[in-house]
């Protein structure tokens, strides 16, 4: 592989010199015809021609905000790429379906005068927490500086679609449809830049027509609470279907009535009625999700799944046992359903370096001990406006940032790993194209790429669909 040695004006190939005051942008853009004459395959080759909203490659390197940059910087400081696998991961990238397993489209910065407003006049916590959620997932519809944010962020990632997460933590029906609405209202609007889809062959039509997705997936399974019968309390799901879920949670981190989440000591595993859940979300057409789910909650899940079951946001627990991590023997019960475990973004979580290269550690580790067909990315991490810290400054306000009680559902346990700027900027959610050059650096062919930047999670959508009219 060539090594580059980075420095403050100039970098140095050992197969080629790169001229002191070359821009970094310089390098990304590079020739595409020098990729393929090093191996790059014909769909590469058409890559300068496909749409990424209306262009190539170019879009994925050129128009960059300095932030995007400083996370590019890090993320090529880590892998130190040659050109050839540099052009050749980002035409393989343009040319994809990329599907991140479970994430968050661009989030908006918030209108920190509207927010004030609310706050001087009285509004409660919970009203606080709404509107900000509101203004994050929506404020790009009617605002053209968060719209313009917005757009850049989605070039620069050239994902195509987001698993996105569509319902706060919780099973009230009413907690659950927030926002879902939020999201569903963003798709009705901008439906020519970001639409949503509910099968396999949506997400497909929309990268043909040059437009990022996103399907809606939910942080629980929406159920009456009332405990009458199975059939009732479940009659919720299907509701949900219908408004476009296409993924749920069993937990969050706690236990609930279906099984313990990844923060319970106990880990007491599935309950009865949590068999009963998984049964009825494969007939209806739900993809069950484990990702927060203990290491007993999600074994039995898997055993009790008939069709492909996930853990969409995870890692490998042989490189570092997190409560969030999932061990091998859940892993191998995953890919035996048909699913797939989507490697996050979280430093905290991938250890190590913590940053890109450990993502592409805990990818290498399951690809090669269960297959590249049992392994996606789901980052769960978000562009985040660069608008935003300045209208929080515009939101400031005495109790509006005070501190709070922890909130039960989250209650982590703590440890004294401190995630660094250059962890966080590598592994950034703009920074999907180079993923996809660290999986060409390591040896991975095209179509394995393919796979886990997207067609396992397509495969796992359409194995998952259901015949409708019966």
């Amino acid at each position: 592989m060539t090594q580059f040695w980075w420095a403050k004006d100039c970098r140095f190939s050992v197969s080629r010199v790169i001229p002191i005051g070359m821009d970094r942008r310089d390098l990304l853009r590079g020739s595409v015809p020098l990729a393929l004459a090093a191996g790059g395959s014909l769909h590469a080759q058409e890559a300068q021609k496909t749409s990424v909203l209306g262009g190539g490659i170019e879009h994925l390197t050129e128009n960059l905000n300095p932030v995007m940059q400083r996370c590019r910087d890090a993320a090529l400081k880590t892998l130190q790429p040659s050109e050839s696998d540099l052009q050749h991961g980002l035409a393989l990238h343009a040319d994809s379906v990329v599907f991140d397993s479970y994430g968050f489209s661009p989030r908006a910065a918030i209108d920190g005068e509207k927010m004030k407003k609310a706050a001087m006049a009285g509004a409660s916590d919970i009203e606080i927490k709404d509107l900000r959620e509101e203004m994050t997932m929506t404020r790009y519809v009617t605002s053209e500086a968060e719209r313009a944010e917005y757009e850049a962020a989605w070039a620069a990632s050239g994902v195509t679609c987001i698993f996105q997460n569509a319902g706060e933590e919780g099973q009230d029906p009413l907690r659950l449809i927030k926002r879902l609405s939020r999201f569903t209202f963003a798709t009705d609007m901008m439906p020519e830049l970001v639409s949503k889809e509910v099968t396999a062959d949506g997400v497909e039509e929309a990268k043909k027509a040059g437009r990022h997705c996103l399907v809606f997936t939910g942080n629980g399974v929406p159920l009456t609470q009332q405990w009458v019968s199975i059939p009732d309390e479940l009659r919720y799901l299907k509701v949900f279907y219908h408004l476009g879920i296409r993924m749920m949670h069993l937990t969050y981190q706690r236990r609930n009535m279906i099984g313990d989440g990844c923060g319970e000591e106990s880990d007491a595993g599935l309950s009865d009625f949590g068999e009963e859940v998984i049964r009825e979300m494969n007939r209806v057409g739900v993809i069950p999700d484990c990702a927060h789910s203990g290491w007993k909650t999600s074994l039995e899940g898997a055993k009790i799944s008939e069709k492909p079951y996930v853990a969409s946001h995870s890692i490998a627990g042989e490189i570092y046992p997190h409560i969030r991590s999932k061990p091998d023997e859940v892993i191998k019960a995953i890919a035996d359903t048909g699913g797939f475990i989507g490697i996050c973004c979280i430093p905290r979580y991938l250890r190590g370096a913590g940053d890109i290269g450990a993502l592409l550690d805990h990818i290498d580790y399951v690809a090669k001990k269960f297959g590249v067909d049992h392994v996606a990315i789901g980052t769960d991490v978000a562009y985040n406006s660069r608008n935003s810290t300045e209208e929080r400054k515009k939101a400031a306000i005495a109790g509006l940032g005070r501190k709070r009680r922890e909130e039960f559902r989250s209650l982590w346990p703590k440890d004294d790993f401190v995630t660094t700027p250059h962890m966080a900027d590598s592994v950034a959610w703009i920074n999907w194209p180079l993923f996809t050059v660290g999986l060409v650096q390591r040896g991975y062919s095209d179509d394995d790429i393919r796979k886990i930047i997207g067609g396992n999670v397509l495969r796992v959508m359409r194995d998952s669909e259901v015949d409708l009219a019966l």
